[in-house]
């Protein structure tokens, strides 16, 4: 049994406007799976309808259901989620800035019932993020957009969560940082047995580390392996990760042939 498993859902926003169409996907115990696609594609609504955050922008799944470790979770509320192990790390570094680092790690761990190991859980945290360490007197709006994103997966960290969905991790940051917060996902993964659901703009990045891939167009998944078959596929470089035989940037419309899922094509 898949960890996460979410069925064939729609996700309408305002009563009217269809955001995601038929979506399915699984991530397994312990694993990386990498949700790509371009922006609007609807990766950042797929992970919001997992965490329960749809209802905070007038959203709601009307069809098919989410189970984690094989109970819905589609209908719980953000809290009782975060509680039975999903935390999500949103897009664009969200962190209280008037909070110290310190103070926004302690915030993470809200839901917990026993905060006698919080000590031990911040020492953790810091010794995967080092550069934490000697910000943790700075408030946080005072910390570069790296360090921000290295405090947001580290507050998620502090609620123990058995499923990480991070929301692309790498914008707006120079590529020795997104090496450097990708290995560090990568050590949680292997070393705590945090589960990712990993949506990416940056598909070769993300496919370095995530054992299975999905990519969204439009709202729908259409197409979806494991990532050396993604990466390895000319078609879908070319298409769905808008690279060229050559490596260089292709637009999407300039493309004309490609491969569908086959089930969208019946």
């Amino acid at each position: 049994m898949a960890l996460l498993s979410v069925n064939n859902i729609e996700v309408i926003y305002d009563h009217v406007i269809l955001v995601l169409k038929g979506v399915s996907l699984q991530v397994p115990e312990g694993g990386i799976v990498a949700l790509l696609g371009a922006n609007g594609a609807g990766k950042s609504t797929t992970l919001k309808a997992i965490s329960g955050l749809l209802r905070t922008e007038r959203g709601d799944v009307t069809k098919g259901s989410i189970e984690f470790q094989g109970e819905a979770t589609h209908r719980r509320n953000p809290d009782e989620v975060v509680r039975r192990g999903i935390v999500q790390v949103m897009e664009g570094r969200h962190v209280f800035e008037h909070l110290t680092v310190e103070e926004n790690l302690l915030t993470g761990a809200y839901s917990r019932r026993n905060g006698d190991s919080l000590k031990t859980d911040l020492a953790r945290v810091y010794e995967y993020f080092p550069r934490l360490t000697q910000r943790r007197t700075v408030m946080a709006g005072y910390i570069s957009g790296g360090e921000q994103q290295m405090l947001a997966i580290g507050r998620a960290l502090m609620a123990h969560p058995r499923l990480m969905l991070l929301d692309e991790p790498s914008m707006g940051l120079a590529p020795l940082l997104v090496a450097e917060i990708f290995d560090i996902v990568s050590r949680l993964n292997r070393e705590e047995g945090v589960a990712v659901l990993l949506a990416e703009q940056n598909a070769t990045m993300a496919l370095k580390f995530a054992q299975y891939g999905y990519v969204m167009e439009n709202g729908r998944i259409v197409l979806d392996g494991d990532a050396r078959t993604i990466i390895d596929n000319e078609d879908i470089k070319e298409f769905y990760l808008g690279l060229s035989g050559v490596g260089q940037r292709k637009s999407y419309r300039d493309v004309k042939h490609y491969r569908r899922r086959k089930r969208w094509l019946s």
